[in-house]
């Protein structure tokens, strides 16, 4: 399945920062604790760093201790795409963005109810947008 946005590696290091293009089209992982989203309470909806897709709504996001923001199950199932990542010699779920393509993180059977999923996800993956605003943070 081909993304819906489909850019160049020159259009997305123009249109990133150097940390976001490291994430989203390289599959980096951001440090753990360092994204502000981590703290993020207000209402809103966490979307894609790379093209704005809407991924997360604020009432699903948990503290899960791990030093990544967290979630328990994405907008609606069209939000993210699952794949088999064997990258760290150990099979694991990568989450993507399912418009363009971008790296988020990872998805564990180990989160709170009612779905028992944690979204791990590179908070520099994201943007907050408030409920009460029609803008993007860069948060």
């Amino acid at each position: 399945m081909m993304p819906k946005v489909d850019k160049s590696k020159d259009q997305w290091q123009q249109e990133l920062s150097a940390e976001q293009f490291y994430v989203l089209r390289e599959e980096g992982t951001e440090r753990a604790f360092t994204s502000p989203l981590n703290d993020e309470k207000r209402e809103g909806i966490f979307v894609c760093a790379g093209c704005g897709k809407p991924l997360f709504e604020s009432a699903t996001k948990f503290d899960s201790g791990t030093g990544w923001p967290s979630f328990y199950a994405p907008t609606d199932e069209d939000s993210v795409t699952e794949h088999t990542d064997r990258k760290l010699f150990m099979k694991r779920t990568e989450v993507r963005c399912a418009d363009c393509d971008g790296h988020l993180g990872h998805v564990f059977p180990d989160g709170p109810a009612p779905t028992g999923l944690r979204y791990c996800m590179n908070g520099v993956a994201m943007q907050f947008v408030d409920n009460g605003s029609d803008d993007q943070e860069n948060t």
